[in-house]
């Protein structure tokens, strides 16, 4: 059987990582003590619609967050913004809120969100269904991986949010079934992670054919030389709120588990077996290790999920929300695929293969230890 188990996970090439994890062994974190922030807005002094003031109120948001206190205000000027947070923030609904108060304003307006993956879009779309309720404003999501024609269809009527990934922007814009000319605002969600997906040439040419009256905010979690070059090219005279969050290499609970090769699989079998492992993350290196890994911790009695590229969009919500749901405990993921999913409680994260560069270690590992919750990363290291 051991045989067996290195077979069904033993295959394919990566490139190699860049950085040692032992160096990031931290068994008792340190609690940072973060003062405090006191908002200088309420919802109800931004000077929003009415309605979308009683709707964020019914959703429970009584005070803004660090970045919509700071960054709503410039949305709803019109200014050019750049957003430096990461996810739990709050920054969707801090570019949603004010660009809904003014679409109910001026109903002639339209807005493309871009995201780097269909699950952020998704989310993205719930998110602004809640803030919208009852407002008859109109979205559609826009995403590879699923049927382009209903995509077509829906973009025959009017959206005021076109939500999408910039790959199916592109193959519509091609099709002349979405005319940018009439977008009137633009959001680069995540533009780091786009970046990094190579969707650099898709975003200029989009960027380019939408009129340069637009308003334009862009989000990212890091401010690297790439998408500072996007920064120069596409906003203008942009005003700059930074939140920044912990720093996960010292706030999360991370250790290294030795392995013999021989025994790799057993050796993460005995580590689920744990009462601890409530809600586990397992990041694999390439879509059919992932796949195949999740098959046989199933197979072994430990149900589990697995969500890669090589999956339809279909497969992969539904994974997702077996996760997030509770039904199964394990969900097995590769980098690219569990960018842009947000699941809350997450107990732990194992690194089953190492990530090929210190920015996915932190990526990864940051899944767990979420809001003001402790959490704990376990990355596999040959013995």
């Amino acid at each position: 059987m051991r045989r067996d188990n290195r077979v069904a996970y033993g295959r394919g090439k990566r490139k190699t990582p860049t950085f040692n994890p032992t160096q990031f062994i931290n068994t008792n974190p340190r609690e940072d003590v973060v003062p405090v922030y006191e908002a200088k807005h309420t919802f109800s002094t931004f000077g929003l619609n009415h309605r979308l003031v009683q709707t964020v109120a019914t959703m429970g948001l009584e005070h803004p967050s660090p970045i919509q206190d700071q960054i709503i205000p410039h949305i709803l000027e019109g200014r050019d913004v750049i957003g430096v947070a990461e996810t739990g923030t709050g920054k969707t609904a801090a570019f949603l809120i004010p660009l809904i108060d003014r679409t109910l304003s001026t109903h002639n307006s339209q807005t493309l969100i871009l995201t780097p993956t269909r699950e952020l879009a998704i989310q993205i779309e719930d998110e602004l269904k809640r803030l919208a309720r009852g407002q008859k404003l109109y979205s559609v999501i826009c995403v590879g991986g699923t049927g382009i024609q209903p995509q077509i269809r829906a973009l025959r009527r009017k959206n005021h949010f076109v939500i999408g990934t910039p790959g199916r922007i592109m193959d519509l814009m091609r099709r002349k079934s979405f005319t940018p000319q009439e977008v009137t605002s633009v959001v680069l969600d995540e533009a780091d992670r786009m970046l990094d997906m190579g969707f650099i040439h898709d975003m200029r040419t989009i960027l380019r054919t939408i009129p340069r009256e637009r308003e334009t905010l862009l989000f990212s979690a890091t401010m690297s030389s790439a998408t500072e070059r996007v920064v120069s090219e596409f906003l203008k005279d942009p005003i700059l709120v930074s939140v920044k969050k912990k720093d996960v290499t010292n706030s999360i609970k991370q250790d290294v588990v030795r392995y013999f090769e021989a025994t790799k699989f057993e050796t993460l079998t005995s580590l689920l077996a744990s009462p601890d492992m409530e809600r586990v993350i397992i990041f694999g290196a390439m879509k059919h290790k992932v796949e195949a890994l999740a098959r046989l911790l199933t197979k072994h009695g430990v149900p589990a999920e697995s969500i890669h590229g090589n999956k339809s969009h279909g497969q992969r919500q539904r994974s997702l929300r077996a996760f997030k749901t509770g039904h199964t405990r394990v969900l097995v993921a590769t980098d690219v695929a569990a960018r842009g999913i947000h699941v809350d409680n997450v107990s732990h994260v194992i690194n089953y293969d190492l990530p090929g560069t210190f920015e996915d270690y932190v990526h990864r590992i940051g899944r767990t230890g979420r809001a003001d919750k402790r959490g704990m990363a376990l990355t596999f290291v040959p013995a």
